[in-house]
């Protein structure tokens, strides 16, 4: 399992999914560009002494994140307030790799028909989306929680 994020926009988001993923031992792919400076001084506060921790690789860019991901044999699996498959409903597999757009646009359409599977988080109707952070802690649960890939 590893979370994957396009194009973050806010460090403090970044910073605490860093820390999430690092606490469940779970890899992070960052697909830049970043809409900030990517630096410990940026992560730290949402990220806390835990960035240290943190298994991350930076992608410079989406077919270099590609490349990677074709070479694991790995799925992916869109998180898109456009999707219409809730999350609780999918069945994950142990070497997905959940993929996350931007907080500002999400991902373009290219991005989005390249995932192998697109799933959502219903919410209630007239709402747009739940924060970053928020929407991959409860997605990498419960893809933790049906994988068994929670730490022992």
């Amino acid at each position: 399992m590893r979370v994957a994020l396009y194009q973050p926009d806010i460090a403090g988001n970044l910073g605490t999914i860093l820390r999430t993923c690092a606490c469940l031992n779970v890899p992070v792919d960052i697909i830049e560009p970043c809409g900030f400076p990517f630096s410990d001084r940026s992560l730290k506060r949402a990220g806390m002494d835990y960035f240290v921790h943190a298994d991350y690789t930076r992608h410079a860019d989406w077919n270099a994140f590609l490349a990677f991901v074709e070479s694991h044999f790995a799925r992916i699996v869109l998180l898109s307030s456009k999707a219409d498959q809730s999350y609780h409903r999918f069945s994950f597999q142990k070497d997905d790799i959940l993929l996350f757009g931007s907080e500002s646009a999400g991902v373009p359409v290219d991005v989005h028909q390249r995932a192998d599977e697109r799933i959502t988080i219903p919410m209630q109707k007239d709402m747009r989306s739940l924060n970053l952070a928020v929407s991959a802690g409860m997605s990498l649960g419960e893809a933790l929680r049906q994988t068994g890939q929670f730490p022992q």
